[in-house]
């Protein structure tokens, strides 16, 4: 099984957020960036995207520069939120995978996020023992996530897998890739219509053990 992330495994808004209006607040501090923080829901609609891509849609018009600089604080912030116990996985997260691992399955995630945040947020959580491979787009500076996962299925000799996640990209990947795609229908980020091609969308995480025994 792979797994995206963000909205799909971790509550991201619950380490994002108080980064986001830090980085915002140096920024305007450094005299980067002036203007006041654009609104929450910009980075929350944009989650699943490339980072250089979500920072087009919430500071649009701003030197690449700044892009990198906001990339370099949300990055520290975030690791220092979760040193400090922030951030939250969804209820029932740590135990379903858990039982995912202890029957065998081979777990991934695949994430186009940065490299030390996905693996950050697997540390400090106490899960990346239980995975084979953390892959994120940070890390292998892939284009696209199908790309992502594609590498990662080469690398492991992955035959068959689903792909779990909540976003377009998400049902992108698992289906340029052959693979069975799990919509996560919780998180409350995507846009209307954004799962209508996944094989199964799930209420809570949970759900994928009754899918298994199905």
């Amino acid at each position: 099984m792979i797994f995206d992330l963000d909205g799909t495994l971790f509550q991201t808004e619950t380490l994002l957020l108080p980064a986001y209006h830090a980085t915002f607040e140096q920024m305007r501090t450094e005299g980067i960036y002036s203007g006041e923080t654009p609104p929450e829901s910009a980075i929350l609609g944009s989650l699943g995207m490339l980072l250089e891509h979500i920072w087009q849609r919430v500071m649009p018009g701003v030197e690449v520069q700044v892009h990198r600089r906001a990339d370099e604080l949300l990055l520290d912030y975030q690791m220092k939120g979760l040193e400090n116990g922030e951030g939250a996985l969804y209820g029932d997260v740590a135990d379903t995978l858990t039982a995912l691992h202890a029957q065998g399955i081979r777990l991934f995630i695949a994430s186009n996020g940065l490299e030390g945040y996905v693996k950050g947020v697997m540390e400090f959580k106490g899960l990346t023992p239980i995975f084979e491979g953390l892959y994120s787009a940070g890390e292998f500076q892939t284009r696209s996530k199908v790309d992502l996962v594609k590498q990662l299925l080469e690398t492991y000799d992955v035959k068959s897998a689903w792909m779990v996640g909540d976003r377009s990209s998400d049902v992108e990947a698992g289906k340029e890739n052959g693979l069975t795609v799990i919509g996560c229908d919780y998180a409350g980020f995507r846009n209307k219509g954004e799962l209508a091609g996944a094989d199964v969308r799930i209420a809570k995480f949970s759900d994928i053990l009754e899918l298994i025994e199905k």
